[in-house]
C-alpha cells in the first residue's frame, strides 16, 4: 500500500519551486495496459501540457495519451540534474510521500534525460490521477514543479473530461466527496449520472452504488436529515440513479425522501414545506425541490395521484407567496410575519423552479406550468442582478470554491438544460455561451473549473466542478 501525504520539505512552495529536499520512499508498481518503468520509446503519442524552468532547466511532462501513461525530460541542464514524476490520486492535494517516480538523472557530458513512463491512473483500484513533472539541478537543493496533468484517458470531450476531474475528488471510503460534503454530493452525484446519460462514458458508474451503500444508514437514514433542502437533492439523486441503472431500490429511497418532506408541510402562510425540521422558516429551494421530486415520482409509479397532487398543491401555494416576483425572478423565502416573498435571488432558486415546472408539465399535462418556466427562463437568463456581460454570476460571488455558494449555478444549469430539451433548444445559445465561457477561461490543466464561469480561474473543488459538469451536460 502506498501511504498518501504531503512532500515532506526543509521549506516551502513558491512559485512553483519545492525549497529543500524530500527523503526518498518506495512507491507501489501499477499496472493497467503495461506496468509503470515502461521504456518511453514504446510511447504510442507524445503531448506536453505542462512545463517548468528552475536556473534554465525545463522540465516537461510528456503523456501518451493512447496508453494513458506519462514520463518527464530534462533539457538544457548538466551532469547530475534530475527529473522524476510524482502520481496523485486526488487532484494534486497529496501524492506518495517522497517517491520519485520514473526518474532520470543528466549523465555525464550530456544536458539531458527522459525518464521511463508511469500509468496516470489505477484502474484496479479505481484510482483517478494526476501526473507533474519534478526536478531539480544536481548543485542546488529547490525543486522546480510542472503543474498537475493527466491524459485523456476518460476525457475524450470537455464534458467527460470535466467528469473525470469531478472523480479525482470523490472517496471511495465514504461515497461522498472532497472532505464528506453532504448535499453537494447529492448534486455531483447527480451531475456525473446526468455525464454517464449524455456521455456513454460508464466508466465511473461504479460511484452510484458505491455511494448508496456507503451512506444509506448515515444521518437520519435513506438520505434524510434534519435540512428538508438536503433531502430533496438526494431524492433527486436517487430518481436520477433509477432511470439510469432501474434498481428499485433507488426509487424507495427517493419515495422515503419525498414523504419525509411531506411530513413537514402545514398550515403556517398557507402550506409550504419548512427548510428544517425545526420548523424556522420557509424558503424557495426546499419547496421547488418539493415540487420537482414528488412530480417526478408520479411519472414513474403507474396509477399514482398522491405525489402528483402533492406537486400540484405545492405549486399552487408557491405561486401564491410572491416567491416568483412580477418580473419572473425567483427570490429566496417568505418573511413569516407576512407570509410573502423577501430577499434577494439565488440562481438556483430559478433553476430548480424551472426543473421543477418541467416536471410538473410532463406529470399532469399543466401547459401554464411550461409557460410559466419559459419566463423564469426567459428572465433569469436576461437579468442584470443574474448575469454580467452575458455570464451567469452568483449574486454576491465569491472567490473561493468552498461552501454552498459554489454548487448553486450548476443546480440552476441543470434545470435550464431539462427545460430547454422540453422547449426544443429554446436556450441553447445562452447555455453554448456559458460553456464556452468556462471551457476558455475557467480551466486548468487538469480540466478543473473554478467558481467564476467568465473568468479568472481560482483554485477547484467539488462544488465548483460538479456545476461546470452540469453546465456541459446541459451544454451537450
Amino acid at each position: 500500500m502506498v501511504s498518501w501525504g504531503r512532500i515532506v520539505t526543509a521549506g516551502a512552495i513558491v512559485a512553483g519551486i519545492l525549497v529543500g529536499t524530500a527523503a526518498p520512499a518506495s512507491a507501489a508498481v501499477i499496472c493497467n495496459r503495461y506496468c509503470d518503468g515502461r521504456d518511453a520509446g514504446q510511447a504510442g503519442g507524445d503531448r506536453t501540457p505542462v512545463r517548468s524552468t528552475l536556473y534554465g532547466r525545463i522540465f516537461t511532462l510528456h503523456v501518451d495519451d493512447a496508453n494513458s501513461m506519462g514520463w518527464g525530460s530534462i533539457d538544457g541542464g548538466q551532469a547530475g540534474d534530475e527529473v522524476w514524476l510524482d502520481r496523485s490520486f486526488d487532484g494534486g492535494r497529496t501524492w506518495a510521500s517522497g517517491s520519485r517516480l520514473g526518474g532520470a538523472v543528466v549523465p555525464a557530458g550530456g544536458t539531458g534525460a527522459r525518464g521511463t513512463m508511469v500509468n496516470v491512473d489505477d484502474w484496479v483500484n479505481r484510482g483517478v490521477g494526476a501526473l507533474r513533472a519534478c526536478g531539480k539541478a544536481g548543485d542546488r537543493p529547490e525543486i522546480a514543479c510542472t503543474a498537475w496533468a493527466r491524459s485523456t484517458w476518460n476525457a475524450a470531450d470537455r464534458g467527460r473530461a470535466a467528469a473525470t476531474a469531478l472523480m479525482m475528488r470523490y472517496r471511495q471510503d465514504t461515497g461522498l466527496w472532497d472532505d464528506n460534503a453532504w448535499w453537494t454530493s447529492a448534486n455531483a452525484l447527480t451531475a456525473l449520472i446526468d455525464n454517464i446519460r449524455v456521455s456513454g462514458m460508464d466508466s465511473y458508474r461504479y460511484a452510484i452504488a458505491n455511494t448508496y451503500d456507503r451512506q444509506l444508514a448515515s444521518r437520519q437514514g435513506q438520505f434524510r436529515n434534519e435540512y428538508l433542502d438536503d433531502t430533496g437533492w438526494w431524492g433527486l439523486a436517487w430518481i436520477a440513479a433509477y432511470d439510469l441503472t432501474r434498481d428499485s431500490r433507488y426509487l424507495s429511497t427517493a419515495r422515503a425522501d419525498a414523504d419525509h418532506m411531506h411530513a413537514y408541510w402545514d398550515t403556517r402562510c398557507g402550506g409550504g414545506i419548512w427548510w428544517d425540521t425545526a420548523r424556522t422558516t420557509k424558503v424557495a429551494i426546499a419547496n421547488s425541490l418539493y415540487i420537482q421530486l414528488n412530480a417526478a415520482l408520479a411519472q414513474r409509479l403507474a396509477g399514482d395521484t398522491v405525489y402528483r397532487d402533492r406537486a400540484r398543491t405545492g405549486w399552487t401555494w408557491f405561486a401564491g407567496t410572491g416567491m416568483l416576483t412580477s418580473a419572473n425572478i425567483v427570490i429566496d423565502r417568505i418573511d413569516l410575519g407576512t407570509c410573502r416573498g423577501t430577499s434577494g435571488p439565488l440562481t438556483y432558486n430559478s433553476g430548480v423552479l424551472m426543473n421543477a415546472l418541467v416536471q410538473l408539465n410532463k406529470a399532469t399535462g399543466d401547459a401554464n406550468a411550461l409557460t410559466v418556466a419559459r419566463r423564469i427562463a426567459d428572465a433569469s437568463t436576461t437579468s442584470n442582478a443574474l448575469n454580467s456581460g452575458s455570464i451567469l454570476r452568483e449574486p454576491g460571488e465569491g472567490a473561493s470554491c468552498t461552501g454552498d455558494q459554489p454548487s448553486w449555478k450548476g443546480e440552476y444549469a441543470r434545470g435550464l438544460g431539462v427545460l430547454n430539451d422540453a422547449t426544443g433548444g429554446a436556450y441553447e445559445t445562452y447555455l453554448q455561451r456559458q460553456a464556452t465561457s468556462a471551457y476558455t477561461t475557467n480551466r486548468n490543466a487538469l480540466d478543473e473549473y473554478g467558481i467564476h464561469w467568465a473568468g479568472p480561474f481560482v483554485p477547484s473543488a467539488h462544488a465548483c466542478q460538479h456545476a461546470a459538469l452540469d453546465l456541459l451536460n446541459a451544454a451537450t
